[in-house]
């Protein structure tokens, strides 16, 4: 899965496309810097994800007024539960490209969502932007270093669901709004308000919790959480200057020769299975450039209508959807040490939550004394 750029702490922390790769940020105040998956997620900021070659309306990066008598408010939470709904049941998508390794689902989701970005820029008359970024040495390699830490959130997560650690996975994009805070902190020199590190502190024992209940460091989590933070602080130096599909298309381009490396080592030592298992299995393989983009298109969409606390409270979708899954149908442990871990990192995200939903409240206050 889409999803990021983190902003100011102060402001809001956004979130990115959880479970899948090269969209990321949904411009929502909480949560995982994908979406993606690409996505993504996490993946493009998801205030310029959208159908167009670029954003004309307004922007996600603040609240967007649902318009006369909140005629939009409608579309936005379709499409926004469309694109994290989607993301959420990633797993099921994986697990019917089985006896598909990580390695090859990753290389052909690389190779095909090139394909299927070549044909929506040519449909959309959008050639020209994405050429335009793609002379800029600047912008190709930060998009270069973006493509590389999604392809290995992407590969963490393919590896996790098809080797029986989905709910570690699922923790990973439940977290992923603390790595946000953290990185923001630690990087970006951020300052937080006292809800925002009693948040931190809560999700620092949740970690070591869950690392008793493993009996080792939930590595799984923390390099799905960690990679989509970093891709959203490189993502960051971007900005609007590159719409989302024109990043799509660069970053898999980056990505194409090493994935089509890979796909001729596998087809040279009889491991690829893209030729060998039928019709049926080869389009499945196929597909995975539409099951990348159209999340994100979806996200786009919702991140343009709805406000930013909105996109922020439906992007938890998604790690509950790969959780559930996880629990009921394949069918992994949950003992009860895993439970609290679990517990105090929902109780992170609610004391964030509720820090960001009394963001407006604080900002009319701060404007009205300096007024």
């Amino acid at each position: 899965m889409p999803f990021s750029k983190p902003v100011p702490a102060l402001r809001a922390v956004r979130t990115a496309t959880p479970g899948d790769g090269v969209g990321s940020s949904s411009g929502s105040p909480v949560g995982s810097p994908a979406g993606s998956p690409a996505g993504s997620s996490g993946a493009p900021d998801a205030a310029e994800v959208s159908a167009a070659p670029s954003s004309s309306g307004p922007s996600s990066s603040g609240p967007v007024s649902a318009g006369p008598a909140g005629r939009e408010n409608l579309p936005g939470i379709l499409f926004g539960i469309g694109a994290y709904g989607l993301w959420g049941l990633l797993p099921l998508y994986f697990m019917v490209l089985k006896p598909a390794g990580a390695v090859e689902i990753v290389a052909n989701r690389v190779v095909w969502s090139l394909v299927f970005c070549a044909i929506l820029l040519t449909i959309m008359r959008a050639w020209k932007p994405m050429l335009a970024a793609g002379r800029n040495p600047r912008t190709v390699g930060t998009l270069a270093g973006a493509a590389l830490l999604i392809a290995v959130n992407w590969l963490t997560y393919s590896w996790a669901v098809l080797n029986e650690h989905a709910v570690e996975a699922a923790l990973g994009y439940f977290i992923n709004p603390i790595v946000s805070v953290l990185l923001g902190v630690l990087v970006l020199k951020e300052k937080l308000r006292p809800l925002q590190w009693a948040a931190m502190a809560v999700g620092f024992i949740a970690v070591l919790v869950l690392a008793f209940a493993y009996g080792n460091v939930p590595w799984v989590a923390l390099a799905l959480a960690f990679s989509f933070g970093f891709y959203g602080l490189v993502k960051k130096g971007i900005g609007s200057r590159v719409d989302a599909v024109s990043s799509l298309t660069i970053e898999t381009a980056v990505l194409t020769p090493i994935a089509v490396g890979v796909m001729i080592w596998l087809s040279v030592t009889g491991a690829a299975t893209l030729t060998t298992n039928g019709a049926g299995h080869l389009w499945l393989l196929v597909a995975s450039g539409i099951i990348t983009a159209v999340p994100l298109i979806f996200f786009g969409a919702a991140a343009r209508r709805l406000p930013l606390s909105t996109v922020g409270l439906l992007q938890y979708l998604a790690p509950t959807l790969q959780f559930i899954l996880a629990l009921t149908v394949f069918k992994e442990a949950m003992p009860p040490e895993r439970w609290a871990g679990f517990g105090l990192v929902w109780l992170a995200l609610v004391m964030l939550t509720v820090d960001m939903i009394g963001g407006p409240r604080r900002n009319r206050r701060l404007r009205a004394a300096a007024a």
